[in-house]
């Protein structure tokens, strides 16, 4: 009897879905990005500095306003310096997208081993869409919350909390691989057990105690959840 409810709170803690970021995680698109976010902003006079970009990694374009006008004073364009880049990274979209070493192997044995999964991105629908497009990375993941779905992007959890619901899984069941600070605490404060895989940011010691591992790759990921699929097929 205590051999079975043993089996049975190990079950429990086994990953019945896996949320993944995009940008960053998924995609090899950060430096781009932040490269058109330099020129954008350099196009209306000012420099943005290594710190300041840091604090805006893994937040929506749509809500980095109020730190942009912090940064550089109420009277900066920042309406029209988001369209500029917008424009910039719709150019970036228009060509090949990278995945991230492991990303696509990582994805395919997900969906052969029939464990759900879905994207939770601080990116709009059409950027994500464009993005995965390019990337060939779109019919790999049936599931997509994105900015556009929610009312507050990371580091809210609304997004996290949102995909969980979409398919169909408690987000306490759920692991969530990431590589933003936002993105890490908005998926632990929606209760998954976060994996971080750093990219533009390594991650702080207060990172560290939210995240359950920290994987130098998608490789790493894909091991670790192989072992955990091993462990549940050996409870079966």
């Amino acid at each position: 009897m205590e051999r079975s409810r043993s089996v049975e709170r190990t079950r429990r803690r086994l990953p019945q879905a896996i949320v993944f970021d995009m940008d960053g995680t998924l995609l090899d698109t950060e430096r781009a990005y932040r490269d058109a976010f330099v020129a954008a902003v350099a196009a209306f006079g000012r420099d943005v500095p290594e710190d300041f970009y840091a604090s805006l990694v893994g937040i929506s374009s749509r809500e980095r306003g109020s730190y942009v006008l912090a940064q550089f004073g109420p009277e900066f364009p920042w309406q029209a310096c988001l369209q500029e880049y917008r424009a910039r990274k719709a150019r970036l979209l228009a060509g090949p997208v990278r995945p991230k070493p492991g990303a696509a192997e990582l994805l395919a044995d997900l969906s052969s081993q029939e464990m759900p999964c879905a994207i939770a991105t601080s990116a709009s629908r059409p950027t994500a869409l464009a993005a995965l497009g390019q990337a060939g990375l779109l019919s790999a993941v049936t599931v997509i919350v994105t900015r556009d779905d929610v009312p507050a992007g990371k580091p809210d959890p609304a997004v996290f909390l949102r995909a969980a619901e979409a398919l169909g899984a408690s987000p306490t069941c759920c692991i969530a691989v990431e590589d933003s600070p936002p993105g890490v605490i908005a998926a632990h404060a929606a209760g998954m057990s976060v994996v971080m895989v750093p990219d533009a940011l390594q991650p702080t010691a207060e990172l560290r105690r939210r995240a359950i591992r920290v994987a130098a790759d998608l490789l790493e990921v894909r091991v670790l959840l192989r072992c955990l699929r091993n462990v549940e097929g050996r409870l079966a």
